[in-house]
């Protein structure tokens, strides 16, 4: 059995709560490179040169990227044959995020959903644990602002919905989305299971490396479908019109019930941010 202290997991945490809200990943890069070669209007093409620019210049200053620097997702993948010493996990985690939002001088957006009194320090974090074979530890850590948050949707469709269904229900979403968020969007696509299932296999696409396409090689293709779809929807970039309205499209699947089918689609703004270690 490998031993962890915890005080190591929350060192780690700021450090990811920190670096995902001041750089975004290569991955993310090399698409909004790729799309200002793609982007056919003059002015989607000024909008995303600035956007690499905006990049460039929070990462060379440190600065956060943007001023939403969001609800803070944390998701773990934990190696059954790890055994966390020191103090308790959870609390491990809070902490991480409350110090890096704290030294990395990141808005604090999380406030009680009824008397909206701020709590202080960005927490509580969300976290998500999944248990896998091994003795490592993976944490991702995604900052969430609420300009792409308020977009989501999730819904429970009619089996007879079908795949025509879903990718009605799913365009509605993206054409809402195209024009009250900072596109080019990546669309996580969650389908299967029950309505919380849904929700959460939708932004759990999001952690997906941008360009992996699905394992599954229907779900591949439709992947690449929906995002040659979203794009001719004529949107662009911020909405101004152009030819790149989304950058990928990512979709998750779970068996559901047979008088089910929920879907439930979690939108993300280019500034993508996610930073991942594995320990």
């Amino acid at each position: 059995m490998r031993e962890i202290a915890v005080t190591e997991i929350t060192k780690l945490i700021k450090r990811l709560c920190i670096e995902s809200c001041i750089s975004l990943n290569e991955d993310i890069i090399k698409v909004i490179k790729r799309a200002e070669e793609k982007e056919e209007s003059e002015i989607g093409k000024k909008v995303i040169k600035q956007l690499l620019n905006n990049e460039e210049v929070a990462k060379k200053e440190r600065i956060p990227l943007c001023q939403d620097t969001g609800v803070t997702l944390v998701y773990l993948e934990i190696g059954q044959d790890v055994h966390f010493i020191g103090g308790d996990l959870k609390r491990a985690i809070q902490e991480g995020v409350r110090q890096g939002y704290k030294e990395g001088y990141l808005r604090k957006s999380v406030c009680h959903p009824l008397s909206r009194e701020n709590t202080g320090d960005n927490t509580p974090a969300i976290v998500h644990f999944e248990i896998v074979a091994g003795d490592k530890v993976k944490i991702m850590v995604m900052p969430k602002g609420a300009g792409s948050e308020n977009m989501c949707t999730a819904t429970v469709l009619t089996p007879a919905a079908g795949l025509k269904g879903i990718e009605q229900f799913v365009c509605q979403t993206i054409e809402r989305a195209a024009v009250n968020t900072c596109s080019p969007l990546i669309v996580g696509v969650g389908i299967g299971g029950t309505i919380d299932k849904a929700a959460f296999l939708a932004k759990k696409a999001l952690l997906r490396p941008i360009g992996e396409r699905a394992r599954d090689k229907t779900l591949a293709k439709l992947e690449e479908k929906w995002l040659e779809m979203f794009n001719n929807l004529g949107y662009g970039p911020l909405g101004l019109g152009g030819r790149v309205t989304c950058l990928d499209v990512h979709i998750e699947t779970h068996p559901c019930h047979i008088a089910s089918l929920p879907v439930g689609v979690n939108v993300q703004c280019h500034a993508h941010r996610l930073k991942t270690i594995v320990i």
